[in-house]
């Protein structure tokens, strides 16, 4: 459950917050929507595709493919991959809209247990002006939430241009090899067919970059295998001492890089 709550003076100056030790509350998220910023990153570490939400499609990291599993979380909440999507790196900050306002405000995630009355990093300081640490968070939230214009603009030419189709998939399981459905693909021989106008308006739109990355990406499909295998043989016991992935380090203190 995620209760998300105004970072004000009057509600946590006098307060402090932790930073996660593990990557347990990414462990039911089989899919990661991803900005264009990042794409460089995700699609060398996992595979990319499309999912439909209500009328429109967004980018999206595939972490799984069984709905509510998240293969690039260990048993003991490491991350086991060498990049980490960024809508998780700002946990357990969101920018969310308040009751009162248009505009996006900083928020956390109340319910996370990570919130203090006395340890930890200070959301004000003594003049009630906002720590630098937190200034970090809403900087790296900011540029984040300043890419999802682009990257959804992007994403919308490919979907007009007709790119945009269902991704072929199967999982083998006890009854079977049963099919994979959500999930959806470039269309590489459509793409290669565009007619040059067309070709322009995709490319105008900056929507290429996403489109090579995602088939790119389509390789990454048998990591999810691998990491199936590697989870496999982890021991079940509870490791908040090392949430280092096994395919690479990733600094989750850093707010500096998408």
């Amino acid at each position: 459950m995620t209760q998300l709550v105004a970072v004000t003076p009057e509600t946590f100056r006098n307060k402090y917050w932790k930073r996660f030790e593990t990557y347990e509350f990414a462990a039911k998220d089989s899919v990661a929507p991803l900005v264009a910023a990042e794409i460089g990153s995700a699609a060398r570490t996992m595979p990319m595709a499309f999912f439909k939400q209500e009328d429109r499609f967004v980018l999206v990291g595939v972490l799984s493919l069984i709905p509510g599993r998240n293969l690039y979380v260990s048993p003991q909440g490491k991350w086991l991959g060498a990049y980490v999507p960024s809508c998780f790196r700002g946990y357990p900050f969101r920018l969310a809209k308040a009751e009162d306002r248009q505009d996006l405000v900083l928020c956390i995630d109340q319910d996370a247990g990570l919130i203090s009355d006395q340890a930890g990093e200070p959301f004000f300081d003594d003049q009630a002006q906002v720590a630098e640490p937190v200034k970090a968070v809403l900087e790296f939230l900011s540029r984040v939430h300043q890419n999802w214009a682009p990257t959804n603009r992007a994403v919308g030419a490919l979907a007009d241009a007709g790119l945009i189709c269902k991704w072929p998939l199967n999982i083998k399981t006890r009854e079977g090899e049963q099919p994979v459905t959500g999930l959806y693909m470039i269309d590489e021989t459509k793409l290669n067919q565009m007619e040059d106008d067309a070709f322009l308006a995709v490319r105008s739109a900056g929507a290429l970059p996403i489109a090579y990355a995602q088939l790119l990406s389509m390789g990454n499909i048998q990591m999810l295998a691998r990491l199936a295998d590697v989870q496999a043989r982890q021991p079940k016991a509870p490791d908040k001492n090392n949430i280092a992935g096994v395919f690479g380090d990733d600094d989750i203190l850093t707010f500096d890089n998408l």
